[in-house]
């Protein structure tokens, strides 16, 4: 009897609620990730982007765009190196997890400051040799190529 004793002292409401709440957050999460189909966004299929009913005009318009047979979704709006990749693609899928669940998002969806950047990145990475020429022709600021450029992903 001793050691039943010994688990039922141990056991306290804390305890059982802490087990609780984190039980409930594990179950919410694991719904979600489910019914927003989670998986899908490991991959990088540009369609995965239209899970969301809101990304649909930017996919329709990626589609016209000029960048349709070039570049994924991933390749515009992710760091090109693994830990980036990974760490944008997590910290968004957990944003828009709660932007979506919660309602409070938006409409029509806007590109966050971080999200701007990392596409800004991606279009100096990308475009190297052309961005090389023009900071020889003399331009000295900073150069954002979204300024002008902002829709050449997502034809109108």
């Amino acid at each position: 009897m001793q050691p039943m004793r010994f688990l039922t002292e141990s056991v306290t409401w804390k305890g059982v609620a802490l087990f609780a709440v984190l039980g409930i957050f594990v179950g919410l999460s694991a719904f979600t990730f489910s019914y927003a189909e989670g998986t899908s966004y490991l991959n990088n299929d540009p369609a995965t982007c239209v899970n969301c009913h809101i990304m649909r005009p930017q996919y329709d318009a990626w589609v016209k765009g000029s960048h349709k047979d070039v570049a994924s979704c991933n390749d515009c709006h992710t760091p090109h190196d693994f830990f980036g990749k990974w760490f944008v693609k997590g910290l968004n899928g957990f944003n828009h997890s709660r932007m979506f669940t919660t309602g409070n998002f938006h409409e029509p969806i806007q590109i966050t400051d971080l999200n701007r950047q990392v596409a800004l990145n991606n279009c100096k990475d990308c475009h190297q040799e052309l961005v090389s020429q023009v900071l020889s022709a003399g331009q000295h600021e900073e150069l954002d190529c979204l300024a002008c450029h902002q829709g050449v992903g997502h034809a109108d």
